[in-house]
């Protein structure tokens, strides 16, 4: 008996060799943008259930590398991964059901996915989230809890996270109103190019708040957010 599960658990770690050999190998093909390479390689790993496969599998038809783009068939394949409690393809999954892109728009059911991604820290699945219960769709509207799960995102560098959170710090809508702290996350926001925080870091330095005032730092930023077609920057350089 002991030979007959020894020789199995050395199967199985064969398998599971040449399974980490073909990901490699697919992710390798799927970084340098040969697809079809890439497209062989995952399709094999998701006929024996490898998650990570399949939810790359779900990417490709997501976005058409290498394959149409079908909503329906990346949702397939997103969903497959994600019950398996895949990150990726749960916070993925959510995005299609925000957006109504291969299933009917559902924000509950976004958010029931975007959770579940988000309680295993997927910073863009926590970003979600929070704007879920910012716009209180698909839940009721909690700027509290959308400060929590912006906090977590804008804490991993997700700059829509943290413009979103610098928001909530200038309104004091969740937290209570601090200029400097939204001058905070707007400036790391921005500093990654966000357009949003750069309009409203430039505002902050027009206004004097949370920072000296400073008309050729506002100038600084709304000329950056202006120059990505952001209207209101273009209308206070402007001015």
């Amino acid at each position: 008996m002991r030979k007959i599960i020894l020789m199995i658990v050395l199967v199985m770690a064969g398998h599971s060799v040449v399974w980490a050999g073909e990901w490699e190998d697919g992710i390798a093909a799927f970084d340098r943008q040969d697809y079809k390479t890439a497209f062989e390689k995952f399709k094999k790993l998701t006929q024996r259930g490898f998650a990570p496969a399949q939810s790359h599998l779900g990417i490709m038809y997501d976005k058409g590398q290498g394959v149409p783009q079908d909503y329906a068939e990346a949702v397939k394949w997103y969903r497959l991964a994600a019950q398996q409690g895949d990150a990726l393809a749960q916070s993925n999954l959510g995005v299609k059901y925000d957006k109504g892109q291969g299933v009917p728009q559902d924000y509950a059911e976004a958010v029931k996915w975007y959770r579940l991604a988000a309680q295993q820290g997927d910073a863009l699945a926590q970003s979600n989230l929070g704007v879920k219960y910012d716009k209180g769709q698909g839940v009721p509207q909690d700027y509290a809890e959308a400060v929590k799960w912006y906090r977590l995102a804008a804490q991993q560098g997700d700059a829509l996270a943290q413009s979103n959170l610098g928001v909530k710090y200038d309104k004091g809508q969740g937290v209570p109103q601090d200029y400097a702290e939204a001058v905070k996350w707007y400036r790391l926001a921005a500093q990654q190019g966000d357009a949003l925080a750069q309009s409203n870091l430039g505002i902050k330095y027009d206004k004097g708040q949370g920072v000296p005032r400073d008309y050729a730092e506002a100038v600084k930023w709304y000329r950056l957010a202006a120059q990505q077609g952001d209207a209101l920057a273009q209308s206070n350089i402007g001015a």
